[in-house]
């Protein structure tokens, strides 16, 4: 069997580190860009809908939140009808930044897909949505508390 989610790992790997050596000129540590561009395309986003998306627990997203409102990046407000609700929104320096990782974003898609057809890049996009749908169903089984059977 072919080693997929090593190959997939290898390149969320890479990209990952180039990402975190690249948006560090912005006090972005690690991964918390990922929270950034989540909040700036969903704002009023409430932090377990952000979870979900990101696919953490609220431990790790609460203390990455907490970080990028310190620095300015979101800030956190109260919903008018429940007020222990909290909305996330960016900040203007939110959305500055936001721009520049969306310009990362898309040249690694660029060079990512490199010498790739078109067709080959949508049959690769509905494959990997097929694949992240399939391990969203045991990471759902698992976050609540169940064992997988292997």
């Amino acid at each position: 069997m072919k080693e997929v989610l090593r190959e997939i790992g290898m390149i969320a790997r890479a990209l990952d580190s180039i990402s975190n050596i690249e948006f560090k000129e912005f006090a972005l540590t690690k991964g918390q860009y990922l929270y950034l561009v989540r909040i700036c395309e969903n704002p009023g986003i409430i932090l377990e809908k952000l979870t979900e998306m990101i696919k953490v627990d609220r431990t790790t997203a609460s203390r990455a939140i907490k970080k990028l409102e310190m620095n300015g990046f979101i800030e956190k407000r109260a919903d008018p009808h429940n007020k222990k609700i909290k909305k996330l929104y960016p900040t203007e320096k939110g959305e500055r930044v936001y721009s520049f990782i969306r310009r990362e974003n898309d040249y690694s898609n660029a060079v990512a897909l490199n010498g790739l057809s078109e067709t080959e890049v949508e049959i690769l996009f509905n494959l990997l949505q097929r694949v992240r749908k399939n391990v969203e169903k045991d990471w759902d089984y698992v976050k609540k508390g169940n064992k997988r059977n292997y």
